[in-house]
């Protein structure tokens, strides 16, 4: 049933800034979310963009989560990765993929407003630079791998 949920939402999530088939789309697939009940959790999934510009993400916003932070995964000066908030944002090369995934860039959802169990399915809103808006949902499945550490970008 989750590979027909997989495929139904990757499906559901090709979006367009604009109503024109023309216009550049930006793709939302495979994407999920590692249940947890803990106070803050990942998003994964990949990111499609078919313009002749790059786009950049400057915020996304869940219901599930008080606030959603873009993260990259970087070595720490101690030889650990740590995951750390990225400055600007993602940005996704015209014609190109986003990868967001474990032990890479991701979205991190801090304050959890309540567990998310594997099936549920949480909803995201994402802002660009130039003010526009899409949406996409993510699937939660157990996953017990990238574990690293959280580093706070303001220490």
């Amino acid at each position: 049933m989750l590979k027909r949920l997989s495929a139904a939402t990757a499906c559901l999530l090709i979006l367009g800034a604009c109503s024109s088939e023309s216009d550049p789309t930006i793709s939302v697939v495979d994407t999920w979310v590692k249940a947890s009940d803990e106070h803050m959790t990942s998003a994964f999934g990949t990111l499609s963009y078919d313009g002749d510009e790059p786009v950049v993400i400057v915020s996304v916003t869940s219901p599930a989560a008080e606030r959603v932070e873009l993260h990259e995964t970087v070595m720490g000066t101690d030889g650990e990765m740590s995951m750390q908030e990225i400055s600007g944002g993602f940005t996704i090369e015209a014609g190109g993929d986003l990868v967001l995934e474990p032990g890479g860039n991701h979205l991190m959802l801090m304050g959890v407003t309540e567990p998310i169990e594997a099936g549920d399915e949480i909803e995201f809103t994402a802002t660009l630079d130039d003010g526009d808006t899409f949406e996409f949902s993510a699937i939660a499945k157990d996953y017990d791998g990238a574990n690293e550490s959280y580093h706070d970008s303001d220490e």
